[in-house]
């Protein structure tokens, strides 16, 4: 188990904090949420990066907040991965200049390869700082790229998954695709091919299937020293709703012990051939991602009837 770390998306959620099931009462302040979080689980992606590139200085109070051993994933800029991005997301300078060369009317969204280059350049350079605090103290893990639904499998896609590659030199890369084209028919091995050519890590996915924007279970490893399974649920119901208001809705999803520990072989031979596995619960409805990591390593331990431990409060 000290080669597989278990941790969630996330550790500031409103709904996680509202429901009063995670936190002690007295852990009312960020730090404190962090600490305590940090106390229960040795892993945790950052997904407020997807969102807004974040500075040194979060880092370096994440860093100084949590133990020596634990670990950081943090996820990729939007704009990065090919999503539509609100010029708002970006620094207020990056917006001034955004204006300037839109001459004073920008679009309401923006994608990577409108935007002008020397603003994506600066982007790229501010990201990289921002994980220079975590990066010096060994606390940095995974980068971790998830592309937007309608980056294909063909020669542009292919193409710009080196191109965040090849920008994130120095880092170990984690990429996530969500189209099916990647992984259809023979594209599939020529797809971990591919990852294992760039040295970056392969995502193994856990959701619904049956739709374009859902890949396949693949268990793979195509990184010599590192793995991650990123388990969003099971919740068809929900996968593609419009209109909600935050992802809760979408990643609604209680694991059973059943479900998890049909899994445990897989994951067994996938940490034997890497040095760490990385598992994090994208389930993120109040505590679900925290109730269902706490699980796994019950599962994975034989004994996830102990303590009382429930598929869900």
């Amino acid at each position: 188990m000290h080669d597989i770390l278990i941790g969630s998306a996330a550790w500031t959620d409103k709904s996680l904090i509202d429901c009063g099931r995670f936190y002690p009462k007295g852990a009312v302040s960020a730090e404190a949420r962090l600490r305590y979080y940090a106390s229960q689980f040795p892993l945790v992606e950052v997904d407020s990066s997807y969102y807004g590139v974040p500075t040194p200085s979060n880092s370096q109070l994440w860093a100084e907040r949590t133990p020596d051993d634990f670990t950081f994933n943090i996820k990729a800029f939007r704009l990065f991965t090919g999503h539509q991005t609100s010029p708002l997301a970006l620094h207020k300078d990056l917006q001034q200049a955004l204006h300037k060369h839109f001459d004073g009317s920008p679009p309401n969204v923006i994608y990577y390869k409108h935007t002008p280059a020397e603003i994506r350049d600066e982007l790229w350079r501010r990201f990289i700082d921002a994980l220079a605090p975590l990066r010096a103290v060994g606390k940095l893990g995974l980068v971790h790229f998830q592309f937007a639904p309608w980056l294909l499998r063909n020669r542009e896609g292919l193409a710009h998954v080196e191109h965040c590659v090849e920008k994130m030199a120095g880092h170990t890369v984690a990429t996530e695709f969500r189209n099916k084209s990647w992984f259809d028919g023979a594209n599939l091995e020529s797809t971990i091919a591919f990852e294992r050519e760039l040295q970056v890590v392969h995502t193994i996915v856990d959701s619904p299937q049956g739709f374009a924007n859902c890949v396949p279970l693949v268990w793979e490893a195509t990184h010599p020293r590192y793995a991650l399974m990123r388990l969003h649920g099971r919740n068809r119901e929900t996968w593609n709703i419009k209109g909600a208001a935050s992802s809760t809705s979408r990643f609604d999803y209680w694991y059973s012990a059943d479900e998890l520990d049909a899994m445990t072989p897989e994951i067994r031979q996938i940490a034997q051939m890497v040095d760490k596995l990385h598992i994090v619960f994208n389930t993120n409805f109040e505590d679900q991602g925290q109730v269902n990591a706490r699980l796994m390593r019950r599962v994975l331990s034989g004994n996830q009837r102990d303590e009382g431990l429930s598929d869900r409060p």
